[in-house]
């Protein structure tokens, strides 16, 4: 059925036992495009169709997210863990006949992008990573104004129903508050209007505004534990990395973002644009510029 992504097909694909939207379009290498918190696979509206033009694009929609289902979480929070995240992704893949594909992620879909690329390397090509830096660094870079800025870590985290119930008085407030404090122009004005309607109507779904708190349970333990795990255990991301950064976002905030990145993998490149936290939307061909060089390489 036809996506909201100009000239993309929408299909159901049932792995991990779960259903996931992935919609598709081009022809090339695969290169998928894994959204982040609080929106959907529209997020990549702006590029998705050029980046079509030299690739096979593949969007999926995280679990929890856009049309994908929403199971409920556990008590240890592993439903909505990277881990099982980037298994939902495996399985795509395998749906797909893809033994091998690039992966880029923004925001939550750049952690499961990085945890796939550690749990699962031989599946990855090239990894693009936009607008964060790994989870276990980014709690540990906290300081007072970070917390400050970056409250919906430990906000979202709290255990249910206090979250749900709080954005659930005013969702698509909540949501639309979100949005506009991350944009550098402190504006609704960036995000294309299809977009916007999505990420509302997404918020009006109470199994959906459970779904992002516990992806953020999930990144308050199980994330940060697996993390800090790979840390001592030595490992690092086998594939070479793109890293694009706003320098108004969250990254910039903790200091050096591209050298965390560079105590995690062995190969890894960066740039910055002018740009709030929705690099996608805010800078669309800072974005292009970035990824499309690297992922042809």
């Amino acid at each position: 059925m036809a996506s909201g992504l100009p000239g993309f097909t929408q299909t159901r694909i049932d792995t991990n036992g779960i259903g996931l939207s992935v919609h598709r379009a081009g022809t090339g290498a695969p290169l998928i495009l894994l959204h982040g918190y609080p929106q959907n696979h529209m997020c990549w509206l702006n590029v998705a169709p050029a980046l079509a033009e030299r690739f096979d694009v593949i969007v999926v929609d995280l679990r929890g997210y856009g049309d994908s289902d929403a199971p409920p979480d556990d008590d240890a929070h592993t439903t909505y863990s990277k881990r099982e995240m980037a298994r939902d992704i495996v399985g795509v893949m395998d749906a797909l006949g893809l033994a091998r594909a690039h992966i880029l992620g923004h925001d939550r879909g750049a952690r499961v992008a990085y945890r796939l690329a550690l749990d699962h390397p031989d599946r990855v090509d090239r990894l693009g990573i936009i607008e964060i830096v790994p989870t276990g660094d980014f709690w540990a870079s906290w300081t007072a104004d970070l917390a400050y800025k970056a409250y919906h870590w430990t906000f979202l985290a709290q255990p249910a129903p206090l979250p749900e119930r709080l954005i659930g008085a005013d969702p698509v407030g909540y949501i639309d508050h979100t949005l506009q404090s991350w944009t550098l122009a402190k504006s609704l004005d960036v995000f294309p209007p299809a977009a916007l309607a999505a990420y509302r109507r997404q918020a009006g779904d109470p199994a959906r505004i459970a779904a992002m708190c516990a992806d953020y349970r999930a990144g308050a333990t199980t994330d940060r534990h697996l993390d800090e795990a790979d840390r001592a255990a030595g490992r690092r991301i086998a594939a070479p990395l793109m890293f694009l950064w706003a320098e108004t976002g969250f990254p910039a905030q903790t200091g050096h973002p591209a050298d965390l990145w560079r105590a995690w993998a062995e190969n890894v490149q960066d740039a910055s644009c002018r740009s709030g936290h929705f690099a996608m939307e805010e800078a669309p061909q800072a974005v292009l510029d970035a990824f499309v060089p690297f992922f042809a390489a």
